[in-house]
């Protein structure tokens, strides 16, 4: 996708993670997990801030359209411009739905005692169901 600084006429997403900007794009739409559901954005959406889930990214621009698993964080939509803060993006095309149903098992088999090893255990398991929602609709 080609780089274009915000507007009127289109969106523009951007995408960093702490090690780097992974995706800084114009966009016709939107889609992310919020913690409590998945919102869509189009041009001229109120201003929002909201933290992300687990799951599934969305843009589409034109006819292309790039999906990514986001790892929580924060979103902030003003002025036309999406800026999400992740800890960790990943193109939907190098999840595996084997990996993600192997971290899947992994979490639920994870003992916890007390409530920060619960609050991790809990993490695990929803990470990993949302890399295995991307990975499989990738393959399915």
């Amino acid at each position: 996708m080609a780089d274009t600084h915000p507007s009127a006429t289109t969106l523009h997403c951007i995408v960093v993670t702490p090690e780097a900007t992974e995706l800084d794009t114009p966009a016709d739409f939107v889609a992310l997990p919020l913690y409590d559901g998945e919102v869509g954005i189009a041009l001229g959406r109120a201003p929002l801030i909201g933290r992300l889930g687990y799951g599934e990214l969305r843009v589409r621009y034109k006819d292309e359209l790039i999906r990514y698993y986001v790892d929580g964080g924060f979103v902030q939509v003003a002025n036309n411009v999406v800026s999400i803060l992740t800890n960790r993006a990943l193109l939907a095309c190098v999840l595996e739905q084997d990996a993600a149903e192997e971290q899947l098992r992994t979490a639920l088999a994870r003992r916890a005692a007390g409530r920060e090893e619960l609050a991790i255990r809990d993490r695990l398991i929803l990470q990993a169901r949302g890399q295995l929602r991307v990975a499989s609709r990738r393959q399915g």
